[in-house]
């Protein structure tokens, strides 16, 4: 059943034709993850079928009711970002709309709320329309991907990971459909040149031929008659090449390969320790006495609940406190959502260069897999999005001359094109890489060890995010299996109280361990 149909979309952003679409369809429980970089359109497209604006052309047609949620803002409440998400979340889904549209519902949420928002959605049974750029969260989610790129949506069958797979297979086709119109391209140069050849000698007199005998009537106007024919042959080849459609070759990400400084006396030595450290702010401790250290060139991921104290104990780091040792050969830069390392007065070539030992064209090259291209690199940091300030940053530090780089969430603000652009270059720096992040899919893909903050204690993990979570989910179903062993012991005890003494009070307890023991049931 289709519940909103738009047709022949158009909205203008001044003069900028900022979306093209001619139709678009969403069905029951159809669950669309709506994708593009910063500027695309995606908000306006959002509040466009939300009916929240109306497009400058075309049509919206709406069948059942529909409920926004917009983008939550940080406010001055005492609540956290998770309880006001949770209240919007709660109040939509209490109204049971049709449609419920999303607008980055994960933004400003840890990991246990953004897996709580899943749960959540995942249960609800209208269709839902999400703009995130939470990878993780759309492939929880979504059974189709919209993409917005220059004004058009295209659609994509699965989640994300399944139009990531078709994004790569469109790029093996882009590639290979280049090669076959470079040898075609050759081939048809090839054949033009031995025409032309041809047509040359075709006008000189045969070797083995006297001169007398090339005199002969009918010598010449058989040359000129041959040269004639190879010239039309060489002009269809001409045309042919003339009409063969031009492919544009496909954007390789060259290899980076930093020149960083202590690179021999750094790698796999503990470069950081720390030592019976306890955080706290005033009177409130955020964890108890931990004690830890660093190699060079590990990736460490900070991960916890808001307001455990992953910040604090990287500022501890950074500065140096108390129990905390560093290597001499340990450089470090540090990245915080301020962006106090920009000057908006300068480009981004200038920002990048003025702190970088680097060659203009590596500079170049790790600006391009960030998509700054060409003349791009010549603006003002003043005029860019937050997304693209946080990119300059990025970009700044990893091209410092520093060997660790400590990141206070740095997929903040970013699209999911410049995420995974950034996840790639940290994939392939060799330094030592300690990050905080809610964003799962960039801990899972990038991060060689865990670092977790919970209940106000340190765990270090060996191993990767994948490794981890299946270590906590084992954990949990161990003990849930102790409870539900604990349970039934009690139940067994009750049943023959009640067999011997039957009571209410002892029937009461009866029920409630029997509900118990279905809420973990159902649980597992």
């Amino acid at each position: 059943m289709i519940l909103l149909e738009a047709l022949n979309i158009k909205q203008f952003v001044k003069e900028r034709l900022l979306l093209d679409v001619d139709q678009l369809q969403i069905h029951s429980n159809d669950r669309i993850g709506l994708i593009g970089h910063n500027g695309s359109g995606k908000t306006t497209l959002l509040n466009i079928l939300a009916g929240k604006v109306s497009p400058e052309n075309g049509i919206v047609n709406r069948h059942v009711e529909s409920e926004l949620l917009p983008q939550i803002k940080r406010t001055v409440s005492t609540k956290s970002g998770g309880e006001v998400t949770q209240e919007y979340i709660n109040q939509a889904l209490v109204k049971a709309p049709g449609m419920l549209f999303a607008d980055e519902p994960t933004t400003n949420l840890d990991t246990e709320h953004i897996e709580w928002l899943e749960k959540k959605l995942s249960g609800w049974k209208g269709a839902l329309v999400i703009v995130s750029h939470d990878r993780a969260f759309l492939d929880a989610i979504c059974t189709t991907i919209w993409e917005i790129h220059d004004g058009k949506v295209k659609e994509y069958k699965g989640n994300f990971r399944n139009y990531n797979k078709q994004k790569e297979m469109e790029h093996r086709q882009k590639k290979l459909a280049y090669e076959k119109y470079e040898i075609k391209k050759k081939q048809l140069e090839e054949a033009l040149k031995l025409k032309e050849k041809k047509a040359e000698k075709a006008t000189k007199a045969p070797k083995k031929v006297s001169k007398s005998e090339a005199r002969i009537t009918g010598a010449k106007p058989y040359f000129a008659k041959k040269q004639k024919k190879l010239q039309k042959a060489g002009k269809a080849i001409e045309t042919r090449l003339e009409k063969l459609e031009k492919v544009e070759k496909v954007k390789e990400a060259p290899p980076l390969k930093m020149n960083l400084p202590h690179a021999d006396t750094f790698k796999d030595r503990i470069i950081l320790r720390v030592q019976d450290v306890t955080g706290a702010i005033s009177e409130r401790v955020l964890w108890n006495t931990t004690s830890f250290y660093v190699r060079g060139g590990e990736k460490l991921a900070i991960i916890g609940p808001n307001g455990s104290g992953k910040t604090t104990l990287v500022k501890k780091i950074i500065y140096q406190d108390e129990g905390i040792t560093i290597s001499p050969s340990m450089k470090i830069g540090y990245f915080s959502q301020n962006l106090n390392i920009v000057d908006v007065e300068k480009s981004i070539i200038e920002n990048v260069r003025s702190t970088s030992k680097q060659d203009e064209t590596f500079i170049r090259t790790v600006l391009a897999r960030l998509h700054f291209f060409r003349e791009d690199v010549y603006k003002l940091v003043g005029i860019l999005s937050g997304g693209e300030r946080v990119k300059v940053a990025l970009a700044k530090l990893m091209l410092s001359d520093i060997n660790t780089l400590i990141l206070d969430e740095p997929t903040n603000f970013l699209d999911i094109e410049a995420a995974t652009a950034l996840e790639s270059l940290l994939n392939e720096y060799e330094g030592t890489l300690i990050f905080v992040s809610h964003d799962r899919r960039l801990i899972e893909n990038v991060a060689t060890r865990i670092l977790a903050i919970r209940n106000k204690e340190v765990e270090l993990f060996e191993g990767t995010y994948h490794q981890y979570k299946n270590s906590e989910n084992e954990k949990q179903r161990n003990t849930e299996e102790d409870k539900l062993l604990v349970l039934q012991t009690k139940i067994s005890e009750v049943l023959s109280r009640l067999s011997i003494e039957p009571s209410e009070e002892l029937e009461k307890e009866f029920q409630l361990l029997l509900a118990e023991k279905r809420k973990l049931d159902t649980m597992e």
